[in-house]
């Protein structure tokens, strides 16, 4: 349940002085229908997770008119701009690019006919049903802001546009590529994303964990096929993949703390080819979601436990135990909104669009690898905040039931693009000029 943001942020806030947010705000909107305009050349021309080519080359274009010291194919497709003004903190603002294999059904007259390829190789539909465009839209319009307000900051700024954050991928090729080596290292990092769980322009943070672990893990079960008609003939894989999946319900609902959240969902359940042939496999594909390393290791511990513990229940011999594999290189971090920076930020943000726009948000079951610049140094301070784009008038209907609504990844998800651009822009240009405010 969202608490609204009350007596504490008045506590917290920091004022903004009152002609910098007036500035900050009316470049802004001079800003929107240039932003608006790219806004929806993104939307009608997404790209694949680690595909990116089109998006960063014209919005590195952008940076290095600003004046940013541009360095692309940074971790294969992404973007770093730097802007170095003098002594003072650094500063990291992110924004990932990539759409998703989704056919898009918004109506939108500037809708994404786009077509790509996987990674497997087959041909999909493509679709910003995750809202990545706004985030590049509100980056290069807190470029343009803080390019045209550089009397007013000191420290260096670094704006990255950051690839494959949908497969989990981009923000750790970009630290093996030397984000934080080749680069200046930051001392603050700030991200943005859109929300289908608020009202248009209600800005969101979760203090301390804000966003899952997150493991894909496959199951090969191994039987004995043979003939439907003599079952006793075989070891029937089906019934056991579906002993393993009623029992993997278990771990969440008795053996992890219920204070402590966690998830074990099975996604995918293929086995068989013919009504009277029992088969000699059955494959499962689960996504399981934690906070904490220890509520992990206990769950990962456990599939591989319930696994082995029911084929052998089921008389499997030992040379067909199930194959449980964890895929590593697939994992996402849990999300840690450092809780200094996260106070801060309520404050400074209520003082400057109303402590009715600023919310605390509960922490989500969602992934996102914006974490991964965190547990590289975990001396930076980090933020990802929510900027919600559902139409009032849509969430109002819905009596604020996000569950009647179209969520992200949707292939209805059409944010009022509009408001969460302008919101993420002025806030994360009020939060970067903090950061970075002259001593």
């Amino acid at each position: 349940m969202i608490r609204l943001l009350l007596a504490s942020a008045a506590l917290l806030a920091i004022p903004f002085p009152a002609d910098a947010a007036t500035a900050v705000s009316d470049g802004v909107r001079a800003d929107m229908p240039q932003l608006m305009a790219l806004y929806r050349d993104l939307h009608a021309n997404p790209e694949l997770s680690m595909q990116e080519v089109r998006s960063p080359a014209k919005l590195a274009a952008e940076a290095r008119k600003l004046g940013f010291q541009v360095t692309e194919h940074v971790g294969k497709t992404g973007v770093v701009a730097v802007m170095k003004n003098g002594l003072g903190p650094v500063l990291l603002i992110r924004a990932d690019m990539d759409a998703l294999p989704v056919a898009e059904q918004t109506g939108l007259p500037f809708a994404s006919k786009v077509h790509g390829r996987t990674l497997t190789g087959d041909d999909t539909p493509v679709m910003h049903a995750c809202g990545h465009d706004t985030h590049m839209t509100a980056w290069l319009g807190t470029a343009r802001r803080m390019a045209a307000a550089k009397d007013r900051w000191s420290g260096t700024l670094v704006m990255i546009l950051q690839p494959g954050e949908e497969t989990g991928q981009g923000a750790k090729a970009m630290l093996d590529d030397g984000l934080f080596t080749r680069f200046p290292k930051p001392t603050t990092a700030l991200a943005f994303h859109d929300a289908a769980a608020l009202p248009a322009g209600v800005i969101g943070i979760a203090p301390g964990y804000a966003l899952a672990n997150v493991d894909s893990v496959d199951i090969d079960v191994r039987g004995i096929g043979g003939h439907g008609a003599y079952p006793q003939t075989t070891k029937d894989p089906i019934v056991l993949a579906s002993r393993i999946v009623m029992a993997l319900q278990t771990l969440v609902s008795r053996e992890n703390d219920p204070q402590q959240p966690a998830v074990v969902t099975v996604g995918s359940f293929h086995a068989g080819t013919k009504h009277n042939i029992i088969s000699d496999s059955a494959k499962l594909q689960l996504t399981v979601r934690s906070y904490t390393p220890e509520v992990r290791k206990a769950l990962l511990g456990g599939i591989a436990r319930i696994a082995r513990g029911e084929a052998i229940a089921a008389g499997m011999p030992d040379n067909r135990m199930p194959v449980v594999t964890v895929h590593e290189e697939m994992f996402t971090p849990s999300t840690f909104n450092t809780e200094p920076l996260s106070d801060h930020a309520m404050g400074v943000l209520a003082g400057t669009f109303g402590q009715t726009r600023v919310v605390k948000t509960p922490a989500v079951m969602g992934g996102e690898d914006f974490s991964r610049f965190y547990l590289a140094d975990k001396s930076i301070q980090s933020l990802i905040f929510w900027v919600g784009g559902t139409p009032k008038a849509k969430w109002d209907a819905a009596g604020g039931d996000a569950a009647k609504l179209p969520s992200l990844h949707s292939p209805y998800w059409a944010p009022e693009a509009e408001t969460v651009i302008s919101t993420a822009t002025e806030a994360m240009t009020t939060l970067a000029m903090d950061v970075l405010k002259k001593a």
